[in-house]
């Protein structure tokens, strides 16, 4: 018998076009958002992933407060990854007390 996690299909072995934005604590200097940004580099490329592009959008206002913050550095990176690693690269930023807030959209082509 199969189990659904030990099946390892076709589409989980190729790598898809994700994009990625992290808002990250406005308190932080940029040495620590440039750390934050190379962690998550490192994640994706660890997993045989890559990372195309990433753009710093800088400090920009939220729309509504987020744990009492009123504006949020935000980072957008571009990379290619398997399916299976953006739950874990999901999770590893959810833990992180210094995101706010994150958004991973597949790309499709």
């Amino acid at each position: 018998m199969v189990t659904k996690e030990s099946k390892v299909t076709e589409e989980d072995k190729q790598l898809r076009d994700y994009e990625l934005v992290v808002i990250i604590s406005p308190e932080l200097a940029d040495d620590a958002v440039d750390g934050i940004v190379d962690n998550v580099s490192r994640l994706v490329t660890q997993n045989g992933g890559t990372v195309d592009e990433v753009e710093r959008w800088g400090k920009r206002k939220l729309a509504y407060p987020i744990k009492h913050f009123l504006e949020g550095n935000y980072v957008l990176a571009r990379c290619k990854m398997k399916p299976a690693l953006g739950k874990e690269l999901e999770a590893s930023l959810r833990i992180s007390e210094e995101v706010l807030r994150h958004l991973l959209v597949r790309l499709d082509s």
